[in-house]
C-alpha cells in the first residue's frame, strides 16, 4: 500500500459527515477526538478521513493549520496499521 493521501480517501460528503456525527461513535484523549462509523459500502478496507481542529482549543489559525498538517501526515504514514486491523475478525 502506497503512503499517499489520495482524494478518494478524503471525507467530503456532507451527508456522510452528518451520518458520522449522528450515528457514529467516538473516542478521545484531550485535545484529540476520533469519530468513527462502521459501514458496509462493499469495498474492503475503504477508509475515509477528514480533519477538523477546534478554534476553542487552538486560537491561532497558524496553530490550527499546523495541527491539521501533522494529523494528515500521521494518518498518511500509519494508515497501513488501520487497514490491517480492519481486515482482522473481531470477537
Amino acid at each position: 500500500m502506497p503512503n499517499s493521501y489520495p482524494k478518494t480517501e478524503k471525507l467530503k460528503s456532507r451527508k456522510l459527515i452528518d451520518l458520522l456525527f449522528s450515528e457514529g461513535g467516538s473516542v478521545g484523549k484531550y485535545p484529540l477526538r476520533l469519530a468513527y462509523l462502521k459501514t458496509d459500502f462493499g469495498e474492503e478496507g475503504n477508509i475515509k478521513m477528514a480533519v477538523s481542529v477546534s478554534k476553542r482549543h487552538f486560537k491561532s489559525a497558524v496553530d490550527r493549520n499546523y495541527f491539521k498538517r501533522v494529523l494528515r501526515e500521521t494518518y498518511r504514514l500509519n494508515k497501513s496499521l488501520l487497514t490491517d486491523n480492519l481486515q482482522q475478525p473481531y470477537a
